[in-house]
């Protein structure tokens, strides 16, 4: 079994130099794909339920699904609620069988969203469980705009939660399909300069490739969040599938042509991020 907390892959990723990729799932097809890209590629991955995902399909379905995936898995697989808003929602998820659990309170006066994280970290390391927060916002591609993180606010937040992974808003911003712009690497110094946390970009696939690889080699970024590009795969595949034999009905048939476009876009996700 192969089954593990975001602190296990994430504390390595920190001492070794590298990034853990956490793939944002919508179901079966897609989940199944990134561990056999993880397994290829032989390195872990944080398969991510995130609230688009859990609107589909229900908590407990979605925790065994993770689950029967790592327990039949080669590589380290951890099972992350991503973008838990609420402490119910958090402790479902642990109930379920997630190994990691992402309380977002990243939208809160900052004393609120230290003392909700807080609060939800303690339930999950009493579970066994890692627990990931969110100091600043993170905008999205046609939304809300971000609010960058302040270096001094993340050490108070760090320090005061207890967190083991630190999501920050430093020019990432959910949904983008194109790589454009790129992370302020001046506030990510500041940053990393004063907590020793495991930092976490989400929005990741907005995120120019050689600079992922750079800071995943050379910061304190350990894990990227990978959703947007990977959709993008799995649409164009099955667009593909489909207008390819306009008679063929059967899904099960047309969703397996998804399966190998998928693993090789998700290879190139993590092995970008790799130690050099």
């Amino acid at each position: 079994m192969s089954l593990v907390t975001l602190a296990d892959v994430l504390q390595p990723a920190l001492r070794g130099g590298y990034a853990v990729a956490g793939l944002v799932t919508l179901g079966w097809e897609d989940m199944r794909a990134f561990v056999a890209a993880a397994e290829a590629e032989d390195c872990p991955v944080i398969l991510q339920a995130g609230p688009g995902c859990r609107a589909h399909t229900p908590l407990p379905v979605l925790g065994a699904m993770f689950r029967h995936l790592a327990q039949h898995a080669s590589v380290p697989v951890v099972a992350h609620l991503d973008h838990g808003y609420t402490v119910e929602e958090c402790r479902e998820a642990i109930a379920c069988g997630f190994t990691s659990v992402m309380f977002d309170g990243s939208r809160k006066p900052l004393a609120e969203n230290i003392a909700q994280t807080r609060e939800i970290v303690q339930m999950a390391h009493a579970a066994g469980v890692s627990c990931e927060g969110e100091i600043g916002f993170v905008g999205y591609s046609g939304g809300d705009d971000s609010a960058g993180t302040d270096p001094d606010e993340a050490a108070r937040f760090a320090r005061e939660t207890g967190v083991d992974a630190m999501a920050i808003s430093v020019g990432n911003v959910h949904l983008q399909r194109q790589k454009e712009g790129g992370l302020d690497e001046d506030r990510i110094r500041a940053i990393e300069a004063v907590t020793d946390v495991p930092l976490v970009i989400h929005g990741g696939s907005g995120v120019p490739v050689a600079q992922r690889s750079a800071l995943a080699r050379g910061s304190a970024i350990c894990k990227f969040n990978i959703g947007t590009e990977l959709r993008m795969a799995f649409g164009q595949s099955l667009r593909e599938a489909v207008t390819r034999d306009p008679d063929r009905f059967d899904r099960v048939e047309i969703l397996r042509e998804t399966h190998d476009p998928v693993v090789t876009a998700a290879r190139a996700v993590l092995s970008a991020m790799k130690p050099a």
